[in-house]
């Protein structure tokens, strides 16, 4: 399985080298193309309009003289062809940028192109001027190209290209080697791990058994002390009427020597009286 795996795999790898050769190629030519094309518009001589071009230095300026000199149609035309010059970097250039921060990268270099085109119209192309506005404009079409479009070639392409390395569905895992037989070695090895592990539990075992035993016997002691400590029902009952039976005792003494004073003291007012007369 894994014999007739690899063959497949190593084809899908050839063939994504080759698409991604395939589509680099007709990137870098088309942005070639459009390069002669951009060379062209842009840097042709205009003696014509030598008179009347100045540079520009202040961001809208020239978008404000489209809109209040210009007709609609040339203001359209003016604006638009700036726009459309920087759409084919939207589409482009995302294939040679790496992912990360693809879109930023994308607007910086379109920016960069189009300034040093404006550099040198105005410094070597007769009729031409910088313009900041057309720098804008191009990184705006560029922008616009990526967005709708150039983003989702891109993404499809990496997508696709990203997984040269990765086998296909159909490869499986291959098998595991069987096992070899231990050697009388490997069994007396194995017969020392398997009692290694009984001896240790043995120790960790016997210190706990000894503390469950002496556990054991601070409760027997404690319960017997509480048991001497506790005075037996009959002896606490007996020591309970003995003492009621002194109280009583002595309540009754107290009465009688009551009384005999009483008496004593009758016999003697009794004699007084008898005297007296």
């Amino acid at each position: 399985m894994t014999a007739e795996a690899n063959p497949r795999t190593d084809r899908g790898t050839w063939v994504r080298v080759l698409v991604r050769g395939a589509v680099l190629t007709v990137v870098l030519l088309g942005l070639v193309a459009f390069s002669v094309l951009l060379a062209k518009v842009t840097l042709t001589p205009s003696p014509a309009s030598a008179d009347l071009v100045t540079a520009n230095l202040r961001p809208g300026r020239s978008l404000r003289q489209y809109a209040e000199d210009y007709t609609f149609l040339a203001a359209c035309k003016q604006a638009g062809g700036n726009l459309l010059l920087g759409v084919p970097f939207g589409l482009l250039l995302p294939f040679f940028v790496p992912r990360r921060l693809r879109m930023i990268r994308t607007t910086l270099l379109t920016a960069v192109a189009m300034a040093v085109v404006e550099l040198i119209q105005g410094a070597l192309v007769e009729g031409r001027a910088f313009d900041i506005d057309d720098v804008i404009l191009n990184t705006a079409g560029a922008l616009l190209g990526y967005f709708v479009l150039g983003r989702r070639i891109s993404h499809r392409y990496y997508t696709y290209t990203d997984d040269t390395g990765s086998p296909g569905p159909s490869a499986e895992k291959p098998e595991a080697e069987p096992k070899r037989a231990p050697g009388p070695a490997g069994r007396a090895k194995a017969a020392l791990t398997k009692t290694a592990p009984t001896k240790a539990a043995r120790a960790k075992a016997a210190p706990t058994k000894t503390v469950r035993a002496k556990t054991a016997r601070t409760k027997a002691a404690r319960t017997k002390t509480g048991q001497r400590d506790r005075p037996k029902p009959a002896a606490t009952a007996t020591a309970t009427a003995k003492k009621r039976g002194v109280r009583t005792g002595r309540t009754e003494g107290a009465a009688s020597s009551g009384r005999r004073a009483t008496g004593s003291g009758a016999v003697r007012s009794l004699l007084d009286r008898l005297r007296g007369r």
